[in-house]
Order: C-alpha cells, then sequence, then structure tokens
C-alpha cells in the first residue's frame, strides 16, 4: 500500500475481501489487515527483530484499490529461512501484533545467535 509520504517504505497489507462500489462498480475498495514493521509498533525496533520482519496486527481497514502498489510475500519465518534468494518483496512474520494494547502473541520466542 503507498504510503503518503514518499520517502516511507510502502505499507504492508494483507487483502481480506475486494468489493466494488458506485453504480457502475467503478469504486473498488479493498478490505485489508495490517501489517505492522517493528518501528510502527509501541515497543519499536529490538535488536532481535529482523530487517524484513513484520507483524500481522488485528487492524482492519477498507482503503481504495488505488493505493496498491504492487504484490508482497509474507511468509512464516521458517518459510523464509528456506529461501534460495529474499527479494524486496519478501518479508516473515512471527508474531500477532494487538495494536490497541502494543501486546504481542506470542508473547515470548527463542532467539538465536550464531
Amino acid at each position: 500500500m503507498r504510503a503518503s509520504d514518499a520517502s516511507k517504505p510502502p505499507y504492508v497489507a494483507r487483502v481480506e475481501a475486494i468489493e466494488a462500489a458506485g453504480s457502475r462498480g467503478t469504486n473498488v475498495r479493498v478490505r485489508i489487515r495490517w501489517y505492522y514493521r517493528p518501528e510502527e509498533s509501541i515497543g519499536g525496533r529490538r535488536p532481535f527483530h529482523g530487517a524484513k520482519e513484520v507483524f500481522l496486527s488485528d487492524h482492519y481497514d477498507v482503503q481504495s484499490a488505488d493505493t496498491i502498489e504492487g504484490k508482497c510475500n509474507v511468509h512464516s519465518f521458517r518459510s523464509y529461512t528456506k529461501l534460495d534468494s529474499v527479494n524486496a518483496e519478501d518479508f516473515f512474520c512471527r508474531f500477532e501484533y494487538k495494536s490497541a494494547t502494543g501486546s504481542f502473541v506470542p508473547d515470548r520466542i527463542a532467539v538465536y545467535f550464531h
């Protein structure tokens, strides 16, 4: 999803539904579920967050389909680590983020350092 500030990276969202509105169905809207980047969460970015990590949130929205910039892929952490190559459109998700409370599910994970 295109950010209103062109200097910021695009927002990441999962399309839940597509709806056509208007008399001729020309106003296409998408119901989305937002992903948050660590720096957009209440706790901010932590040392263990990956550069391509996003959190699936409980924040739903309806936006114009015109705001869609392109397609990206959000992988589980396990499948992300098995990718042969990571592209700009690849992200991974380990947590669900509760935007109203700033809490995470799960609230703990194992962290491995090499």
